[in-house]
Parts: structure tokens; C-alpha cells; sequence
């Protein structure tokens, strides 16, 4: 009996010692994505991205995943629950550095690769009289998620506005959820960070009688000061229904990041398919066709080690980002 209970626990031990037969090597093999809402461009484009992943890569299967956006997928990949993610600047920052969403450091934290800039829009009721960020006063606002990338931003864009959450009547939607608010008249504002143009915005404003309101010069001059790593933006005229001049507005961009255990092969693949495939990502949404790897050197973060030989190897010399910012 003895023999054949050691026997057995040998033979379970040596299944779990087979890359992929334990909880290690599944993780190995199944690769997760943290993208948004199926409102946004996340989602479409990591889904395009994990399925170019997928195809370049028969040992594993990527899968993108739906989420509440930058914070969640943070805090997805701090607890290795999926492996990498779409996580805008603010979100990274704080994360690695410790901040409003983080109050501990996450020194693991890596960039990948750069996306595309988030534009901050900000979404009102066509018939109403809100013109400004300081009209929001007693409103109905949705910030976005809970925790999401774009509640950072509706706290930091009402904070320069010399607003708090106190001041107006907090709603926490999705991007799709706020456009159907909007159309319905349970809100009057819905602000949404997102690379354009997007769906839901597209949605608002052509069935919601639903218009967009500009970020003042003073207000972009308050908000870089004390954040940053925001931009100036404008949303094209001509965009969306109803916009017919350009519309100042507020950048940041979007990272892919994981921790820097990530495997090496699966950061230089990820580079691979943005720096050589671009153009069938691009067919998922346009938004791709912006994605210029040249950014690298603005990362908020340290990059993932394999970063800098890979683009050692492509750029033939060595990656040198400009300094993270510090507090």
C-alpha cells in the first residue's frame, strides 16, 4: 500500500513539474488582456491585439478581457489576475509612484508600449444651458466606472473648475450607459476619456440630442501645472454630428503595461505586432493608426527590460525615455 502511495505522489509531482500541467504553466499558456467597456476603443482593440497575439503565438492563447478600465486592470495585474493591460497615464503613474487609487507603490509596475492619446469629452444635454466646467455645479454628472481612468480625469477636470463631487450630483456610468442617460434625460453631463471617435460618443450625439463643451486655455494651462502628464487636444471638427469648429480639449495617453516578470517573449511579440502589423489593428479602429512606438521615450515608468533590447535592436541604439516625473 505504501509502494503505491508513493508511487502516486511521484507521478502527481511530475505533472505538476510539466510546463502548462500546473497553475503556472496554465497561466503560461493563457494569456489575459485588460482592455474597458464595450463602449470604448479598448476593447476593440485588444481584442484585434489578442488575436494577433494569438495567431503569432501557437503556445499560448491571449483573450481580451472586458473591465472597468485603467484602475481595474492596476489592480488586476497587481493581484495576477490577468497579465497586461490598457491603463491611461494618470492611473499609471499614480500606481507605480503611490497616489489617490493607490496608496501603496507598485514598483513591479512596466511599460510595454505606448497607444494612443485620450481625449477628455465632455458631454451635455443639447437643450441645456451648461456651457463651461463651472456650469456642472448642482447637475447630474456621470464621471464614468468607479475607479475608472476616466473618473481620475472628472475628478481632476472638476477640481480646476473649483468643483467637488459634493457640488454636483454623482452618477457612475459606463461610456454606453452615459450616452443612453443622456439620451433619456437622467443626466445632463457625462464626461468620458476615450480615443476618437467613439462609439458611445457617436451614439449621443447623433440619436441624443447631445452636443460637447470645450476646456478653456485656463483651465488646460491649471490642470498641465498640476498634473503633468495630461495635453492639449482638440476633437476635429467634423467628427461628430454637431461639431463643426475643433473643440479645445484634454489629452493623456494610453500605456500597455504589465510587471516586469512578464515573459521577455511575449513583451517583444507585443512590440512586433504594434511596430509591424499595425495597419490590420488599424482596421479595428482607426484609433491604432496613431500608435507610434517613437513615444517610448515619454513613458511615465520605467519600461519592461525588454523594451530597451528591443529597441536597441530595431532603432540601433539605446532607448533613453526622458525622466519619470516625480511628485
Amino acid at each position: 500500500m505504501k509502494t503505491r502511495l508513493s508511487t502516486l505522489v511521484l507521478i502527481l509531482a511530475a505533472l505538476v513539474a510539466v510546463p502548462g500541467c500546473g497553475e503556472a504553466g496554465a497561466r503560461d499558456r493563457f494569456m489575459s488582456i485588460g482592455t474597458g467597456g464595450t463602449g470604448g476603443v479598448y476593447y476593440p482593440l485588444g481584442g484585434a491585439l489578442a488575436s494577433r497575439l494569438s495567431l503569432s503565438d501557437p503556445g499560448r492563447q491571449y483573450t481580451a478581457e472586458v473591465t472597468g478600465g485603467s484602475v481595474e486592470n492596476v489592480n488586476r495585474i497587481r493581484e495576477r489576475q490577468i497579465d497586461f493591460g490598457f491603463v491611461l497615464a494618470n492611473t499609471v503613474y499614480d500606481a507605480y509612484y503611490g497616489g489617490d487609487d493607490a496608496a501603496q507603490p507598485m514598483s513591479g509596475l512596466r511599460v510595454m508600449a505606448p497607444m494612443y492619446p485620450n481625449v477628455t469629452h465632455i458631454l451635455v444635454r443639447a437643450n441645456s444651458n451648461i456651457q463651461s466646467l463651472s456650469d456642472l455645479r448642482g447637475t447630474r454628472v456621470s464621471v464614468g466606472s468607479a475607479g475608472s481612468g476616466t473618473e481620475q480625469h472628472s475628478r481632476h477636470l472638476l477640481e480646476i473648475a473649483g468643483l467637488r463631487y459634493d457640488d454636483i450630483q454623482v452618477r457612475y456610468l459606463s461610456f454606453n450607459e452615459s450616452a443612453s442617460a443622456l439620451a433619456d434625460g437622467a443626466i445632463d453631463a457625462a464626461i468620458i476619456s476615450v480615443g476618437y471617435p467613439a462609439a458611445a460618443v457617436l451614439e449621443a450625439t447623433t440619436t441624443g440630442n447631445v452636443r460637447l463643451i470645450p476646456v478653456s486655455e485656463q483651465e488646460l494651462e491649471t490642470l498641465v501645472a498640476r498634473y503633468p502628464y495630461y495635453t492639449a487636444s482638440l476633437i476635429p471638427a467634423g467628427l461628430y454630428r454637431g461639431v463643426t469648429e475643433p473643440i479645445p480639449a484634454v489629452a493623456t495617453m494610453t500605456w500597455l503595461v504589465g510587471l516586469a516578470s512578464l515573459h521577455e517573449e511575449v513583451v517583444s511579440l507585443v512590440l512586433d505586432i504594434l511596430e509591424d502589423d499595425r495597419e490590420a489593428l488599424a482596421r479595428t479602429h482607426e484609433m491604432a493608426g496613431r500608435i507610434d512606438l517613437n513615444d517610448l521615450v515619454d513613458a511615465p515608468i520605467p519600461v519592461h527590460p525588454t523594451v530597451s533590447a528591443w529597441w536597441e535592436s530595431r532603432r540601433g541604439e539605446p532607448l533613453v525615455p526622458r525622466a519619470a516625473r516625480t511628485r
